[in-house]
């Protein structure tokens, strides 16, 4: 069994990962600016965590992440776009596979709706057995119990 990430990217990014004794670890990582610091600081932060993840995890498998294709905010696309970017640039470095996966699709799997608003996943991940602390967390979760059930997708 491979270890398998599950993102859903933001300056609060929501993760998810099987270990490879099948063991699921989830929580938030903050990714928000300090004061002081200029706006690239954030992503490699980020970077830098994605090694830690990877070492503690020993090695990961395949990353799945969450694909937007619409944002509320400018602010918000740009910050998704600079996250997916450095993931991905992380990913072809470590020779790690990554595919995004539609809102949609992670919804409609984990809820029966396509169109689930925060709250219905966030119950849907607590039926499961998980206790996500916020959407962010829950978005996921279920990321990666749609990677699990269905492999990736290939069912």
């Amino acid at each position: 069994m491979t270890t398998i990430l599950a993102l859903d990217l933001g300056s609060t990014t929501g993760w998810a990962m099987r270990l490879a004794d099948g063991i699921i670890v989830s929580g938030t990582m903050e990714f928000k600016p300090g004061r002081y610091e200029g706006g690239g600081m954030r992503f490699l932060r980020f970077r830098s965590w994605l090694d830690h993840l990877e070492a503690g995890a020993k090695g990961i498998g395949t990353v799945y992440v969450e694909e937007v294709r619409r944002h509320a905010g400018t602010d918000a696309a740009h910050i998704y776009g600079g996250f997916l970017a450095h993931l991905t640039a992380w990913c072809e470095l470590k020779h790690i596979p990554y595919q995004g996966v539609p809102v949609g699709t992670i919804k409609r799997h984990a809820t029966s709706k396509g169109n689930a608003g925060k709250d219905a996943v966030i119950s849907a991940m607590q039926a499961r057995g998980f206790n996500p602390e916020d959407d962010n967390e829950a978005d996921a979760l279920a990321i990666l119990t749609w990677a699990i059930d269905t492999e990736g997708g290939v069912r």
